[in-house]
């Protein structure tokens, strides 16, 4: 997980805290299924979709939320109540390639996506 501190926008000093998961062993398409119901909600609001939702893609992302709300309360200071996602996005990553034995000898090609996801937050007041 990462956090990136301060981003000057228009003279303001804005402070955006980032997390973000690598190599997740899923779907790019199914993990932005979730990301698009929360991408600019508040951090409760967050929760509280993502705990609800039926996709198996809600735990991973519900983590990745909680631990950039916490790399903005610990690092930079901010209250978590008053936490934004203000960008979140899905990324296809590598995939993993296996085989299944399949009739007469042969190899079946499987292939096992994974993908990046980065969340950033900001405090609104």
């Amino acid at each position: 997980m990462r956090t990136d501190n301060k981003l000057k926008v228009d003279n303001k000093l804005e402070v955006k805290a980032r997390a973000s998961v690598r190599y997740l062993k899923l779907s790019a398409n199914k993990a932005r299924r979730v990301i698009n119901q929360i991408r600019g909600r508040s951090y409760e609001q967050a929760l509280i979709l993502l705990e609800f939702m039926p996709y198996r893609a809600c735990y991973a992302i519900l983590q990745l939320i909680s631990s950039a709300a916490a790399n903005a309360n610990h690092n930079l200071g901010l209250s978590k109540a008053n936490l934004f996602i203000s960008e979140a996005k899905v990324d296809e990553s590598t995939l993993l390639k296996r085989f299944q034995p399949r009739a007469q000898g042969r190899g079946y090609p499987i292939h096992k996506p994974t993908c990046h996801i980065t969340i950033t937050m900001i405090e609104k007041n």
